[in-house]
């Protein structure tokens, strides 16, 4: 029986959310219920982040602005100076690279941004360990996984 290439996951509105099973997934799917907004829960992160490792993982820990409304001249600049359309989240550089796409703890309040499940099998297929997390502490979950064995 062949394995299938995603899973899908009804979001509150109807449609489908598809998690690609080739991306690892921290937190609990599971989950229904109240939880904060995605930028809260990308703001927690990054603050824990700094705070316990301000001179080397809180120092060089990324996350790439691509969110926002731009007209398309701004677009087509932002794309010649190097912005990435669904670049995830959470990006911090080593001799494996973390690329952590985080979205909130109830995934059926979110949806993938275009790009982005595509970024992820990118960032995984050139050595990176990529991932999707729910929630920040399932992010901080997925860092310390990485963090065990940055260069492996």
């Amino acid at each position: 029986m062949r394995k299938p290439d995603f899973i899908e996951f009804t979001i509150t509105i109807g449609l489908k959310m598809k998690l690609h099973s080739d991306i690892k997934v921290f937190g609990n799917v599971s989950f229904r219920g109240k939880c904060p907004t995605e930028g809260a829960e990308q703001m927690t992160f990054f603050n824990k982040l700094r705070r316990e490792y301000p001179d080397t993982y809180g120092k060089i820990a990324i996350h790439p602005r691509n969110e926002g409304k731009r007209d398309i001249r701004q677009t087509d600049r932002h794309k010649a100076e190097g912005m990435t359309p669904g670049s995830s989240d959470i990006i911090i550089p080593g001799s494996i690279t973390f690329v952590c796409e985080l979205k909130r703890q109830d995934h059926t309040k979110c949806v993938w941004q275009p790009g982005q499940v595509e970024y992820l099998l990118a960032a995984q297929q050139a050595g990176a360990f990529a991932c999707l997390a729910l929630g920040w502490e399932a992010a901080w979950e997925a860092f310390l996984q990485w963090s065990v064995h940055p260069s492996k």
